[in-house]
């Protein structure tokens, strides 16, 4: 017998950063992503939930007019997003801490290593962040390199600029 596949709304937000993609079940955001970064959110997708079904509405749970209205500049709306991201407890300690980075403020790597008890582990850290499912809501963008460099962001580079300038944090 096959299992049953799990329902996820789905809704695209046009933007200056491209169509972000966004899939929630629940009332809570699954994921974020990019249009051209689809088929690796479909990949985390599948992984956490096995076989997904997607249905496109306007606004699934609100969440994608609190989307809209952080690229609008009201920074703060993303901080209450409810968020189900799967995981193992590592990963979602980073992604949890990631919630704690105001915006407006960047961290290195090997801070948020270390903040999440794991000093010697700013590479796991940032590989994590590689597979964070909610861009934007768990702002791994204002995780940057210990020199103030911008490295890594599934999205590219030129939106992590984006979203930093945004916030008021360009390094």
């Amino acid at each position: 017998m096959r299992a049953a596949s799990v329902e996820l709304l789905t809704d695209e937000i046009s933007g200056p950063l491209g169509t972000i993609v966004i899939a929630a079940r629940d009332g809570r955001l699954a994921s974020v992503d990019y249009d051209e970064c689809r088929d690796r959110m479909m990949a985390l997708l599948a992984a956490r939930y096995g076989a997904v079904d997607l249905r496109p509405v306007p606004d699934p749970f609100g969440l994608s007019g609190s989307i809209r209205a952080y690229l609008a500049g009201d920074l703060a709306v993303i901080d209450d997003i409810p968020v189900e991201t799967g995981g193992t407890p590592f990963q979602r300690r980073v992604w949890s801490a990631l919630r704690r980075i105001p915006a407006g403020s960047t961290v290195a790597y090997a801070d948020l290593a270390r903040d999440v008890g794991r000093p010697a582990a700013p590479r796991a850290v940032g590989a994590i962040n590689g597979r964070n499912p909610v861009a934007i809501v768990l702002p791994c963008h204002r995780v940057i390199g210990r020199d103030a460099s911008l490295t890594g962001y599934a999205g590219g580079l030129w939106r992590k600029r984006w979203l930093l300038h945004h916030e008021g944090a360009v390094p």
